[in-house]
This record gives C-alpha cells, sequence and structure tokens, in this order.
C-alpha cells in the first residue's frame, strides 16, 4: 500500500465510522450533551467540516463552498450554545462532510507525491509537520471527534456499534 493509499483509506475510514454512529440519530440527538462541558454532535459536525475546508485550503487544494457564516458559526467560543437554531441539521452536515470528504480523496490524489514530506504550512506544523500529515489529519480528525459521538449514543440508550 502507498502512502497515498494509505491516506485515502484513513479518509474513508473515518468519514465511515463517524457517519455510522450518526445515522440513526435526530436533529435533536445531535444537540445532546452527555455531561456538562462536552460539545454537541452539531457543534462537532460543524468543527469537522469547517476545519476540513480550511486544511484543503492550506494545501491549495480545491474545497467545496460552505453556506455563509458557516466558519463563523463554528468558531471555538460557539460550542457553548445549546440553541438549536445557530447550528445546521443533521441532513446539512451529512451533506457537507460528503462533500468534503470528496474534496479530501480528491486532494490526495492531486497532490504531488515530491511535496508529501516537505514541511507543512506553519499554522498546523506543531501537530502536522508535513504535508503529509496534514493530508492524514484530513480523516484522523474525523476518527478522534467520532469517539465523542459514543458517549451521545450511550446516553440515548443506542446499541454499540464496533
Amino acid at each position: 500500500m502507498s502512502l497515498k493509499d494509505n491516506i485515502r483509506w484513513q479518509i474513508d475510514q473515518s468519514h465511515w465510522i463517524a457517519n455510522a454512529y450518526v445515522q440513526d440519530l435526530t436533529d435533536a440527538d445531535f444537540m445532546m450533551r452527555p455531561v456538562p462541558g462536552m460539545n454537541h454532535i452539531a457543534w462537532q459536525m460543524g468543527h469537522l467540516i469547517s476545519s476540513s475546508h480550511k486544511m484543503l485550503g492550506m494545501l491549495g487544494q480545491a474545497a467545496p463552498a460552505l453556506p455563509s457564516g458557516f466558519d463563523e458559526a463554528y468558531a471555538k467560543g460557539t460550542s457553548e450554545s445549546n440553541d438549536p437554531a445557530k447550528f445546521a441539521t443533521k441532513a446539512v452536515y451529512l451533506e457537507l462532510a460528503a462533500k468534503i470528504k470528496d474534496a479530501s480523496l480528491a486532494a490526495v490524489e492531486a497532490f504531488p507525491e515530491d511535496k508529501l514530506d516537505a514541511p507543512a504550512p506553519e499554522p498546523v506544523r506543531e501537530y502536522a509537520p508535513t504535508n503529509a500529515a496534514l493530508l492524514t489529519l484530513l480523516g484522523t480528525h474525523w476518527m478522534m471527534h467520532s469517539g465523542q459521538f459514543v458517549a451521545v449514543r450511550r446516553k440515548l440508550g443506542k446499541p454499540a456499534m464496533f
């Protein structure tokens, strides 16, 4: 398996798991905080979409257009809101997530092989030192957050999945 094959697999797998965890949840479930101070899935999904969009831009790769004000709606300070009107619906998140996944896979394909080991853009270099690491983060970031979705599932009495 090549490095690009591995990165594509990680993106695919991470999105598959995140989607599996939310398929049987409702819009109201997306707003649930399983414990005080934990971000709800609505904010996390928006954050993941917005972050992936920014990472693609840093890598000079095409990203789908996001709704007006989307990035601002999922900035760090907005995670404390419990107002459903300030967040998108599950259907919107899933649609945007699918577009981000497709753009992420296309970015891996388009990214020059000889630039994979080059340093990542400065703002992310502390946690993604190379371009390959930043491309990988397009998947692993989703995996990290989807682990938090399990707490909502358990609080709702949903079955364990994996």
